[in-house]
């Protein structure tokens, strides 16, 4: 398993004057420099907006300004994309190091540079060397709560990530398991993680099944953040798919559509990174993320189309397709977390083509059955953080395409509405409020978008660390 390296973040109360600086104001009198100010309200007149770029003394300066807007969030998202833009600047120019001060939204354009400014790098080998990355951003202004929050939330999204851009030779599910265990003893969170003769005593059929082609063998990891101030009774679980590829098993995806599938564990690193952010910041709020983890490969026992499989519940469910796998391992983790009597449930999973080709990667395709609070919060999370939420609806009608002629279920509900028969499928093994996070489209990109480049996003760890905080405060 590769090593894994955070960015470096220092700060302070001014720039360093020994490298790039970046200065961001909401009026181009408001500047250090005079100089500046003239430049950008010239730059203005003629309608130009974006960065400009001059020497100070020995070493390249850029200034901008943003304009306000009429809310906190759509103020938040433009600082944010001047970050980006930023990182695309720096990118361009090969410098690795920038001091950056934004005034009152620093916070914000430091969160759009380093997101944008991403690179999963330690597998060039020989061209390692020539690849550019950011390797320090000198933050001015920021309250020390603030630098924290900082950090261990963009430290959070890069673990994330850094595991989606993983390829399964160096992740397996036990190397998945293996890095939770290690972010657990440096966050300070506990992971448990159950091996295949556990699972097996368990029962978890939707695991093991799908498990049946592989030559290595499943996990399922518990972690646990429960700290001593927690302000909730009841905690919140969040369960994540873990297939750390996904070659469709013998229903096998086309060649064009296999290459990605390194990124089919998007919400199990989710999970992980969003235990590494609450437990990081010290939340006082008990946090259970919950992994079931496999491959999903055409090896000589695999899972045929027509095979019945029983889910730890005790439901059986007629296999169909063996490429609607994720709802199989995620249903024995919605099983289990009913140990737990949780406040709320909410899976992520790149789980449907459906949800990808509805919305893109625009936002996450969301639907459950958790109260309106639940999703009134959710939503301005989402508001907050840009990872868009657009609910489906949720009406029992869609479990009639579920039904089976031999089984209690099938795992797929045929040509319409195959995000939300998805979802409906998931309900079936809960007994708790849920909410059910398709993915697909957002967890991982092949062109640059919003915030991101190429590769995976880590999409969740952001909007849930913010619905927890409110959920903690």
């Amino acid at each position: 398993m590769p090593t894994f390296v955070a960015m470096k973040w220092t700060f302070s109360s001014s720039h360093r004057a020994d490298t790039v600086t970046a200065e961001v104001r909401t009026s181009a009198q408001d500047f250090s420099s005079d100089s500046i100010s003239h430049a950008i309200i010239a730059r203005a007149a003629r309608g130009v907006k974006t960065w400009y770029q001059h020497n100070q003394g020995a070493v390249d300066a850029f200034g901008r300004v943003l304009d306000p807007k009429d809310s906190a969030q759509e103020m938040a998202h433009d600082a944010r994309k001047a970050g980006v833009e930023l990182a695309g600047l720096l990118t361009k120019n090969k410098w690795s190091q920038v001091s950056l001060d934004a005034g009152a939204h620093t916070f914000e354009v430091a969160e759009g540079l380093a997101l944008a400014a991403y690179r999963y790098t330690r597998l060039l080998g020989k061209k390692a060397k020539d690849a550019w990355t950011l390797a320090e951003i000198h933050v001015v202004g920021l309250t020390d709560a603030e630098s924290k929050r900082l950090t261990t939330l963009m430290a959070a999204v890069t673990e994330a990530r850094d595991l989606i851009n993983t390829p399964v030779l160096d992740l397996t599910a036990e190397d998945l398991a293996a890095r939770a265990e290690e972010l657990g003893q440096e966050y300070g969170f506990k992971v448990t993680v159950l091996n295949q003769a556990k699972i097996e005593s368990l029962k978890m059929g939707g695991l093991l099944g799908v498990n049946k082609g592989s030559v290595d063998p499943a996990t399922f990891s518990i972690l646990e953040y429960s700290p001593s101030n927690a302000v909730n009774s009841a905690p919140y679980v969040l369960v994540g798919k873990g297939v750390v590829y996904d070659t469709g098993g013998l229903s096998l995806k086309p060649s064009n559509s296999m290459d990605t599938m390194k990124c089919d564990m998007s919400g199990a690193a989710a999970v992980i990174g969003t235990l590494c952010a609450v437990a990081g910041q010290g939340l006082p709020i008990h946090v259970i993320g919950l992994i079931p983890a496999t491959d999903n490969r055409p090896g000589g026992n695999a899972i045929t189309p027509g095979d019945v499989i029983t889910i730890s519940d005790g439901t059986t469910v007629e296999v169909l397709n063996t490429d609607a796998e994720g709802r199989l391992i995620l249903a024995d983790a919605l099983h289990y977390a009913k140990k737990y009597k949780p406040q709320l449930v909410i899976d992520l999973a790149t789980l449907t083509g459906a949800a990808a080709r509805a919305i893109g990667p625009n936002a996450t395709v969301a639907m459950g059955n958790a109260g309106r609070e639940v999703w009134e919060q959710l939503q301005t999370s989402a508001a907050n953080t840009h990872e868009r939420l657009v609910e489906f609806p949720f009406w029992d009608e869609y479990n009639d395409l579920l039904k089976s002629e031999i089984a209690d279920l099938k795992n797929i509900g045929g040509a319409e509405a195959g995000a939300i028969t998805a979802g409906k499928f998931l309900e079936h093994f809960t007994d708790y409020p849920y909410v059910h996070l398709d993915i697909a489209g957002p967890a991982f990109l092949d062109s640059p978008w919003g915030y991101y480049g190429k590769g995976g996003t880590g999409v969740g760890v952001r909007l849930l660390t913010d619905f927890l905080t409110h959920a903690a405060s």
